[in-house]
């Protein structure tokens, strides 16, 4: 699974329906209301580097009030959900 993070600069009277409409989307987890020099951040999950164009691109750039993005691509996933995960495997509760 590749992850993608996208920051997202929009229409600033406008977010709550962007972010509606982009959350809608498959391959998008979530999306965020931010503050800072961007509006929203979306986490985008997909199955392979191509599939990033359809979504990213193809889709989210396309949404009415969309002004830009800037995507990063995750090379590793740190959560503590897991790492306790891992550290359960085989123990009984």
């Amino acid at each position: 699974m590749i992850t993608a993070i996208v920051l997202i600069k929009t229409s600033v009277d406008r977010i709550p329906e962007i972010a509606e409409s982009i959350a809608a989307l498959d391959s998008v987890s979530e999306v965020f209301s931010v503050t800072g020099t961007h509006d929203l951040i979306a986490m985008v999950r997909v199955a392979k580097h191509d599939d990033l164009a359809d979504v990213i691109p193809g889709r989210i750039s396309k949404i009415p009030g969309v002004e830009a993005t800037d995507t990063h691509v995750a090379f590793r996933t740190y959560s503590q959900h897991d790492l306790e995960a891992a550290f359960a495997i085989g123990l009984d509760a």
